[in-house]
């Protein structure tokens, strides 16, 4: 199954590595480092020319690649079907807290 991003890119979701939302992660300084350290290294790819909502972190071609996307996080985990893999039923935690 592959996931798209935005722009023209997909990618393969076996190959996202993380799907980070970007007004939380440039809070702190080491994501607003590894950015930048991204772009300067050339590792990413912007999808638009509008404000990123999100980055996604993947592994194209044997290469980690950052994509800036204008999708936010959310959309793209739905998408994905992430976050139906992390839903749990509150029936089945109340056995597990015995």
């Amino acid at each position: 199954m592959i996931l798209h991003l935005g722009g023209d890119a997909v990618v393969p979701i076996e190959d996202v590595i993380a799907i980070i939302d970007m007004e939380t992660a440039i809070q702190a300084d080491i994501n607003r480092e590894f950015i930048k350290t991204a772009e300067e290294e050339g590792f990413v790819k912007y999808l638009s020319d509008d404000p990123p909502k999100s980055f996604i972190l993947a592994e194209v071609n044997k290469k980690t690649v950052l994509f800036l996307s204008p999708i936010s996080s959310v959309t793209l985990l739905k998408r994905s079907g992430f976050i139906e893999d992390i839903s749990f039923d509150k029936e089945e935690d109340k056995g597990d807290m015995k």
